[in-house]
């Protein structure tokens, strides 16, 4: 079942997807006439795991970590699909990740491996927006649109095993599949749990395959997760 939420000229709406409808206890919404989709939770923050790829670690020069390395982005980051990527006028350096995101259902907290299945609502696309030429995790991953997710949650799907390729302006980038993480999904979400009381909606990302390239302004990036669905946004000059 395919989870979304619909950003009406009244408010947001949550139910089923279904064949561009977006189907409520209230009725039915179409997307396209009755609204847009929006990012499909509200999550109070996006836990991000990094260098969880080999080939990733070979890019960029980086040690393999022991444990999952991870940062955050806030809620602010949050653009959903379809919705504009704005290119920051002080950076001259962006670049994309294309990011399967596990997404929590129920409060917890330590929560065991086996059991992760048991709190997570489903899965979906986020794009990893990065700034490579700024210091430090949160200026270069932090700032309004760089996290783009959607383009809804998709709750019967096994995280392991699954093709993700992203394109940029139609050129293929990323071309790989979950099972070379280094640390696989539930490890990561028991991992963080111990760290983290999660709410509701909050999300966790499981890193990024090799992204060779950055993005300019006019380029569509999309990113594709056997099984999800296709995140879809455009880079725009930034205001």
């Amino acid at each position: 079942m395919r989870l979304a939420r619909l950003q009406t000229p009244d408010g947001v709406v949550e139910g089923r997807y279904e064949d561009g409808t977006v189907v409520t206890e209230d009725g039915e919404y179409l997307v396209g006439r009755d609204g847009e989709l929006t990012y499909p939770c509200s999550p109070s923050a996006l836990y991000c795991v990094g260098r969880n790829y080999a080939a990733t670690l070979d890019q960029m020069d980086y040690e393999r970590p022991e444990e999952p390395d991870f940062f955050i982005k806030p809620p602010a980051a949050l653009v959903g699909p379809e919705e504009p990527v704005r290119y920051p006028e002080w950076t001259d350096e962006l670049t994309y990740a294309g990011e399967l995101v596990a997404v929590i259902d129920e409060r917890c907290r330590d929560v065991a491996p086996a059991d992760v299945p048991e709190v997570v609502r489903g899965y979906t696309v986020m794009n990893d927006v990065d700034a490579l030429d700024q210091q430090g995790r949160t200026a270069r991953k932090a700032f309004d649109t760089s996290a783009p997710l959607g383009p809804w949650i998709e709750t019967d799907v096994d995280p392991t095993g699954l093709d993700i390729e992203t394109t940029v302006g139609g050129e293929q980038r990323q071309d790989a599949n979950t099972e070379l993480m280094l640390f696989e999904p539930y490890e990561v979400v028991s991992y963080l749990s111990r760290r983290f009381t999660f709410r509701p909606g909050d999300c966790v990302a499981f890193g990024s395959p090799a992204n060779p390239g950055t993005v300019e302004p006019g380029e569509t990036v999309e990113i594709t997760y056997e099984g999800v669905g296709t995140l879809r946004n455009e880079v725009v000059e930034g205001e």
